[in-house]
Parts: C-alpha cells; sequence; structure tokens
C-alpha cells in the first residue's frame, strides 16, 4: 500500500480509531494530527478560547502539511481539509472519507470537548458537515460508511480497496 494514507470526515466518524487500527495492519506508523497539535500546542479548547479559531487553523496547517509528508496513515480533524494548501497536498494521495450518520454519531460525541461543538450539539453538527460535505468529497478516492460497522470490517474494505489501485 502506497503511504501516505489519509484519513479525513466529520467529528466522531472513527478516524483516530480507524487510523490506528489500519496502521498495524499495514505496519505503519500511525499519526493523529489533532493529537499531535495537542501534544505541542496545548488542548484544542482552550486554542479556541484563548486564540481563536483563525490561529487555530494556522497551527493546524503547519502540524498538516508536516504530517503528510510521513510515510504513514494520517488521521486529519474535520476541519483540516478546509484550507486549499491542504487540498492542493491531498491530490496525488490515498484519500479515505470516513462518513458517519448523525444517529450513530451522537453517543460518540458525548462528553467530548469538541469546541465547535459546545453550543448547538446535533444540529451543530449537521450543520458543519454539510457545510465541510462538498470538500471531503472532492479531496477523496475512497468514501466508507463507519456508522455500523465494526472497525476490523472498515480496515479491511479500505486494504482491500487501496490494494487494488497500487
Amino acid at each position: 500500500m502506497n503511504l501516505p494514507v489519509v484519513l479525513i470526515g466529520p467529528m466522531g466518524a472513527g478516524k483516530s480509531r480507524v487510523g490506528a487500527r489500519l496502521a498495524r495492519e499495514v505496519g505503519a506508523p500511525f499519526v493523529d494530527t489533532d493529537q499531535r497539535l495537542v501534544e505541542r500546542y496545548g488542548p484544542i479548547e482552550e486554542i479556541f478560547e484563548r486564540e481563536g479559531e483563525e490561529y487555530f487553523r494556522i497551527i493546524e496547517r503547519e502540524v498538516v502539511a508536516e504530517a503528510l509528508r510521513e510515510e504513514a496513515v494520517v488521521a486529519l480533524g474535520g476541519g483540516a481539509v478546509l484550507h486549499p494548501d491542504t487540498q492542493d497536498d491531498l491530490e496525488p494521495l490515498a484519500v479515505v472519507l470516513l462518513r458517519v450518520d448523525a444517529e450513530a454519531v451522537a453517543p460518540r460525541l458525548v462528553g467530548g470537548n469538541r469546541p465547535l461543538l459546545a453550543e448547538g450539539g446535533i444540529e451543530r453538527w449537521r450543520s458543519i458537515l454539510a457545510a465541510r460535505l462538498p470538500v471531503y468529497e472532492a479531496v477523496a478516492d475512497l468514501d466508507i460508511d463507519t456508522s455500523r460497522r465494526p472497525v476490523a470490517r472498515i480496515v479491511a474494505e479500505i486494504t482491500g480497496r487501496l490494494g487494488e489501485r497500487a
């Protein structure tokens, strides 16, 4: 499988869980850009509170650009694909859109620290998804629904379909 493989999609779609399992399956490192950003700059919700979303997107872009140069499975934060430079960087790479429906994602979001969902909950999630979906679909090579499927089956589908393209 050609690396990097990049996972994109809305909050709660399973990018981190699927990415970690996929990386183990193919023997590659796993990079969660949100986690890397937290390690360097602190909790995302604090960055939003202290500096605002604009600053967050600047440092997110820096972390994403670095990760996309690595031979790894890379999970991007939900909004990372909105940056035009990131869209350009994704063009030659294998990009997998992980989808999830609102009914399946609602329990996954409970108790999380997601600044964009602080007010509005699942309706805010739907609104964010509607705004981002055209970009997700434009940059994705594969489109996989994670709503009611075990991680192992999702990973098998990704490896099978990307293996066909190699």
